[in-house]
């Protein structure tokens, strides 16, 4: 008696098709993700624990009580600033009073002869608190101690990268060559909000608790706690 031909399961073999099929996207996937992470493309948002994506915002501090500074690295009152409240900010982050909100914006780059360093350098603040959160406040302190003059062409991405370095942080040539974050920080520049008052937005403009101030509403050193009172 002749054998009857076998039936073959079609079901399971395209069952067994479909698994090797999704197990190569979930690979490629998982490369390019890795790879991503590695080496991001310009145009990135930047993606991290410490910063608020929706904001522009680099967190230094885990307190409720929140003070936001918008700074751009061009801007010499922006330094004075620091210069006069820098410390007290440290102090009142360090013993867990605020938290220190960051935004590195761009509205002075019309003042680098044409290389466009506030977007650079706010680049690469990004790219510094992307690799390192903890490096975050002491390479802004850096930049601003080293803060070329309105006018000139700014720092080079090289030095912008030696400052990084003293700062503790090394690997984020790319992300600072690439301007992997530019287009970011020109979107997050223009959400910047304006100072009572003001006609178009300026630096630094300071939030308490999300809420816009006048800079002429800054207590004297030393009392800059009683924003929180």
């Amino acid at each position: 008696m002749a054998e009857s031909p076998r039936k073959v399961n079609w079901f399971a073999i395209w069952v067994s098709v479909g698994v090797v099929a999704a197990l190569v996207v979930v690979a490629v996937l998982v490369v390019t993700l890795n790879n991503q992470a590695v080496d991001p493309e310009p145009g990135q948002t930047p993606s991290a624990s410490n910063i608020d994506a929706g904001t522009g915002a680099i967190l230094v501090g885990e307190a409720d009580d929140t003070l936001g500074t918008y700074i751009d690295f061009m801007c010499p009152v922006c330094n004075q600033f620091e210069e006069v409240y820098g410390g007290e900010i440290s102090s009142l982050v360090d013993d867990g009073s605020i938290t220190l909100a960051i935004h590195p914006i761009s509205i002075l780059d019309s003042r680098s002869q044409g290389t466009d360093f506030s977007t650079r350098a706010a680049n690469a603040m990004y790219c510094v608190a992307v690799a390192d959160a903890e490096a975050s406040l002491p390479f802004m302190n850096a930049m601003f101690a080293n803060q070329p003059q309105e006018g000139t062409p700014g720092l080079t991405d090289e030095e912008i990268l030696q400052i990084a370095e003293s700062a503790g942080v090394t690997g984020i040539e790319s992300c600072v060559n690439d301007g992997v974050y530019a287009d970011y920080v020109t979107a997050m520049t223009e959400d910047t909000p304006v100072q009572p008052g003001a006609n178009g937005i300026g630096t630094p403009t300071i939030t308490v608790n999300g809420e816009v101030i006048s800079n002429s509403q800054l207590p004297p050193q030393g009392q800059l706690a009683t924003l929180f009172d």
